[in-house]
């Protein structure tokens, strides 16, 4: 593992830190921001790494947020970094938890507040359906096929079919393990 300085942990913080404070949404909402500031700007990993590291997220128990940090920091500085980029990830929900369990009954009943949660909501929205276009729009490019029929079979089964999410996603993990495995698809 590379000797990282206190300039880098300090950086590293810094940006999972803005990053969680300023994403509403969930989860899917932190990967086109965690591409945008490690693959685009930084340079510290490519955007297959951070796809990976968001599958892998994605099937551990917990926040999608947390675990992808958790790995970035864990792949850029070990232990140390993945304590880093969990601190800095956490703590803004803590923080902003605690303002509002303080000022609750204030924020339930604001007229304003409601409008500003349903801003976000919109906004989150088009972050998640950005990134599926995105991922959508790459397999489109590359003229890949059966990876494009899993997205549209996926979504109209859950949209039309109100198939469950969970089943969907243990359906399209066989099907990539046995029908993806040419290695033109990676």
């Amino acid at each position: 593992m590379k000797k990282r300085s206190l300039k880098f942990y300090w950086q590293l913080f810094t940006s999972t830190f803005g990053i969680s404070a300023f994403t509403v949404g969930g989860g899917f909402v932190i990967v086109p921001l965690l591409k945008a500031k490690y693959v685009d700007e930084y340079g510290w990993i490519s955007e297959k790494e951070a796809l990976d590291m968001v599958a892998i997220a994605q099937t551990m128990p917990g926040v999608i947020a947390a675990n992808s940090t958790i790995l970035l920091g864990y792949r850029m500085a070990g232990i140390a970094g993945a304590a880093t980029a969990l601190c800095g990830t956490v703590l803004p929900c803590l923080i902003t938890l605690t303002l509002i369990s303080y000022c609750y009954s204030y924020i339930v009943t604001n007229p304003y507040i409601d409008l500003i949660l349903r801003g976000m909501q919109c906004g989150a929205t088009a972050i998640i359906g950005n990134v599926a276009w995105n991922l959508f729009y790459a397999q489109w490019e590359k003229k890949f096929l059966l990876p494009l029929l899993i997205i549209i079979v996926t979504c109209i089964a859950n949209l039309f079919f109100h198939v469950p999410i969970m089943a969907l996603l243990g359906i399209d993990a066989l099907v990539g393990l046995f029908l993806l495995r040419d290695p033109k698809y990676n």
